[in-house]
């Protein structure tokens, strides 16, 4: 299909407009974007998808054509406006990609609403570890709001290109090759709404000693869930190591590094993770939820064990945070 076909549309959900992007036929996949990002982010796998599957991709609570009210921004609030949508939309059950903040709500959702869930992909998430890059702590700072509108504007964002040269020169905390689409998006918080709704979503998960959400002490619940981890090596926003520990952690989770890639490696190789995408999504098995076993995970509470506390602690340096 092509991407043009992929409109925005709006639902009012108890009360407050969503806006999402929908088609397609076929088993139901769910994407989420990241924190300051929207559904288009999308696009182009939506269109590349279409003719197998029935693709929805919604703009979270607070971003892009979505209202921005003075709300909950928590990843369990985003999980349950995921699972009301999908009750609007007549979907029982779907496979869930998540980039970024929108992997910890995937991650959120699969907990939450397990019998919902058939699959999960998890690109660059959130919701594995405490790293994180700087900035965004910095961002969750008191007194970020005032800062914020500031880099909307031109003379800003021509010195943050800059500044991510030298960076990138010297071996910086850059954001690399993601920096211009990153600054692009970021535009929008000169907009006081989007801004607030921002700034409260990134404090529920990040506060200046780095993320906050960890989901790797249920990892363990998982089982049952076919898993897949996309990575870029080059990622600067979540460590790398956080796909290493989350991949040991979950029980057959499957692990894809993009070389040279950064936070967004469905941008920087389109076609090899819509390749990968579309092999998970086609030969994996996803077993029915089953609460009696659910019930003996959650007695046995097994799956803290699997954790590399030291190799988390070692990313956490090694990223800066």
């Amino acid at each position: 299909m092509d991407p043009d076909t992929f409109e925005l549309r709006t639902r009012v959900v108890h009360g407050y407009e969503r806006a999402f992007r929908m088609g397609g036929r076929g088993p139901a996949v769910l994407f989420i974007h990241g924190i300051g990002d929207d559904s288009s982010t999308w696009v182009d796998v939506l269109a590349s998808l279409a003719s197998d599957f029935t693709v929805i991709a919604p703009d979270l609570l607070g971003h892009g054509g979505s209202a921005k009210p003075r709300a909950d921004y928590s990843v369990a609030a985003y999980a349950c406006g995921m699972r009301d949508l999908l009750a609007i939309l007549d979907i029982e059950r779907v496979s869930v990609v998540g980039h970024s903040l929108g992997g910890g709500v995937a991650m959120q959702f699969a907990y939450q609403f397990p019998e919902l869930c058939e699959r999960i992909v998890l690109v660059g998430s959130g919701g594995l570890g405490p790293g994180v890059h700087p900035l965004l702590r910095l961002a969750a700072a008191p007194g970020a709001g005032w800062i914020l509108p500031l880099i909307g504007t031109a003379p800003v964002r021509a010195a943050l290109r800059g500044f991510g040269n030298v960076l990138r020169m010297s071996g910086g905390i850059e954001l690399g090759s993601d920096l211009d689409y990153v600054v692009a998006k970021y535009v929008r918080l000169a907009e006081s709404s989007s801004r607030q709704a921002f700034l409260r979503t990134l404090r529920s998960v990040v506060d200046w000693r780095g993320q906050v959400v960890n989901m790797l002490d249920r990892c363990y619940l998982t089982q049952g869930i076919p898993i897949m981890l996309v990575w870029g090596t080059r990622d600067r926003v979540v460590p790398r190591a956080h796909a290493t520990i989350a991949h040991a952690a979950m029980p057959k989770s499957r692990l894809e590094l993009f070389e040279n890639a950064g936070h967004f490696p469905h941008h920087s190789d389109p076609q090899r993770f819509l390749r990968i995408l579309r092999e998970f999504l086609t030969e994996t098995h996803s077993e029915r939820h089953d609460i009696i076993r659910w019930r003996g995970l959650l007695r046995s509470g097994s799956g803290t064990r699997s954790i590399d506390r030291e190799a988390l602690d070692r990313s956490t340096i090694s990223s800066g945070t």
